[in-house]
């Protein structure tokens, strides 16, 4: 398959090739040649319905990031002898990108410079797209931090689960239950556009950003979800991936704890990297930030727990209500932190 791909892009055969497995949905590898070092990638279709959207967009943003920022390390798309910048191969879609040397990820956040330099690269990002025509992207996964269509499902996911299930359930389900005030505030967002739309990365877990050798942040990467959004959507999955030490499949609840001086790096990178592109109600809202996407995530493996793990799967029973569990012990403890004060 390795062959084949590569030949499509005009390369020689790879001499080494190492599985990448950071990311949760994409299947992603480092491809050595004679050459050069590459990123191969296959895109996951259960998840992208339309792999050409995303295709689409990363190609504009990176052209407008190119043409405006031509100084800015970006990710580079290769193209095939065809010209194209994603590949069909047997019924599913790979696209290639130029490794970045002296470059790499980390999958946990273990001081507040990394958190300071991922929250400022984020928010660089979006400020320097704000004047890119948010109309031309795509919309690559509709709803996807959309939380009234995220309670809505929860609720139906109730309605059609076991009584098993629901017994099991319950006193995570009236737990979850006194946060609905999140889905409140989020309903008044959209329905009195207290907030403007950015052009936002949807995804900004640690493992996607390039760091240099020093822990210096170079550029986002996994651009699949870049899409217009709210700013909340961004800061909020820095402080639900950044602030605790643990990962959502901690099943030690005791470990999960929400560190504060990795909170003001999330903020003070952030702001600093959309400078006035942050606008003062937005910032109004930086700590509900926190509570909207630990909430929504909470809800989300619940949810797919209730319906048999048909979303994100599981690779053991039970791991979605544990994960359900875990993120709501991390929004009980984000909340006790009472950092609106």
């Amino acid at each position: 398959m390795f062959e084949e791909i590569l030949k499509a892009y005009g390369l020689p055969p790879a001499d080494k090739i190492i599985p990448i497995n950071s990311g949760l949905i994409n299947s992603t590898w480092k491809v050595s040649t004679s050459t050069e070092d590459f990123i191969l990638q296959k895109i996951n279709q259960n998840v992208f319905k339309r792999p050409e959207y995303i295709d689409e967009n990363i190609r504009l943003v990176a052209d407008y990031m190119h043409h405006n920022y031509p100084t800015e390390i970006f990710p580079q798309l290769i193209r095939t002898h065809e010209g194209q910048t994603i590949l069909e191969y047997k019924n599913e879609f790979f696209r290639l990108f130029s490794f970045i040397p002296g470059s790499k990820t980390i999958d946990i956040v273990r001081t507040q410079e990394q958190a300071y330099q991922a929250a400022y690269t984020f928010g660089k990002f979006t400020r320097q797209l704000n004047q890119f025509p948010l109309e031309k992207l795509h919309i690559t996964l509709p709803g996807f931090h959309d939380l009234i269509l995220r309670n809505k499902q929860f609720k139906q996911a109730i309605k059609a689960a076991s009584p098993e299930k629901l017994k099991e359930c319950n006193s995570l389900i009236r737990r979850l239950e006194l946060y609905h005030f999140v889905t409140d505030i989020y309903e008044g967002i959209v329905k009195n556009k207290l907030l403007p739309l950015h052009i936002i990365h949807h995804d900004t877990k640690i493992s996607n950003v390039l760091f240099s050798d020093d822990d210096q942040a170079i550029c986002p990467i996994d651009l699949d979800t870049i899409m217009p959004g709210y700013f909340v959507s961004d800061v909020g999955d820095m402080m639900r991936t950044y602030l605790s030490s643990s990962d959502e499949n901690e099943s030690d609840l005791n470990k999960i704890s929400v560190r504060p001086a990795f909170y003001s790096a999330i903020i003070s990178g952030y702001t600093e990297g959309m400078q006035d592109n942050l606008n003062d109600i937005e910032k109004k809202y930086l700590f509900y930030s926190g509570q909207f996407i630990i909430y929504m995530q909470a809800l989300r493996f619940l949810t797919d727990y209730l319906m048999d793990d048909v979303y994100y799967g599981a690779a053991f029973p039970g791991q979605n209500i544990l994960r359900a569990e875990n993120q709501l012990t991390l929004l009980e403890r984000y909340n006790d932190l009472n950092l609106l004060k």
